[in-house]
């Protein structure tokens, strides 16, 4: 860890909590076999993620993520079931960058963390949710895929270079608040026409007025 400054540290923070909240499993699975294979330094609060046993289980878990983030439907009930686990997760992970003995700069990471973490869950099941409301499943698959290379090449870059990772995350949430605005009024926009339509108070234009007798 002293090798590492730390505005690599927060970088690395910054991007555990992001990418958390678009694939946690993933991101679990890529520290753990960065940090087993000696691929790159890792923070002493992360070492434990390069276990065999948190390997073996995150990869289980990336292998049924995978299949059921392409399905329509299942994906956007996969997101739901996930909004308890994802956005503490990224909290959690952020804060292991810098342990117990930095108990400041781990508070700060996990409030970051958290909110990063919340902010792209949030754009990733506003967008698969108004995504679903087509009946297709091929934008449902590129949508995934894109979401998975994503939180690889975002992890590669908070290693590798990590003020560009945050020139990018800048970028990244930028597009995640106009996604989330956007895709937002129009599941609104449908519900409420749904419900009107369920309701029976369906716009009905007005009769036009007979002219009056004389």
């Amino acid at each position: 860890m002293e090798s590492l400054t730390i505005p690599q540290l927060l970088a690395l923070a910054a991007a555990l909590g992001w990418a958390s909240g678009v694939r946690l499993y993933l991101v679990v699975l890529i520290v753990g076999l960065v940090g087993y294979f000696d691929w790159a330094q890792l923070p002493g609060g992360l070492h434990i993620l390069a276990h065999p046993v948190i390997i073996a289980a995150s990869g289980f878990m990336v292998f049924v993520e995978f299949f059921a983030d392409k399905i329509p439907g299942l994906d956007s009930l996969w997101d739901f079931t996930h909004t308890a686990i994802r956005i503490p997760a990224g909290a959690a992970l952020a804060a292991s960058v810098f342990g117990a003995d930095h108990a400041t700069l781990a508070t700060v990471a996990a409030i970051l963390g958290g909110g990063l973490a919340a902010t792209a869950h949030t754009a990733k099941t506003t967008t698969r949710a108004a995504i679903n409301t087509s009946p297709e499943p091929l934008s449902n698959v590129g949508t995934s895929l894109a979401e998975d290379s994503i939180v690889i090449g975002g992890l590669w870059l908070a290693f590798k270079h990590p003020i560009l990772f945050c020139i990018a995350l800048v970028l990244v949430l930028a597009l995640s608040i106009w996604l989330i605005r956007k895709c937002w009024r129009f599941l609104s926009g449908l519900v409420r026409r749904v419900v009107r339509a369920f309701s029976g108070r369906e716009v009905i234009p007005d009769a036009v007025p007979k002219p009056s007798e004389p």
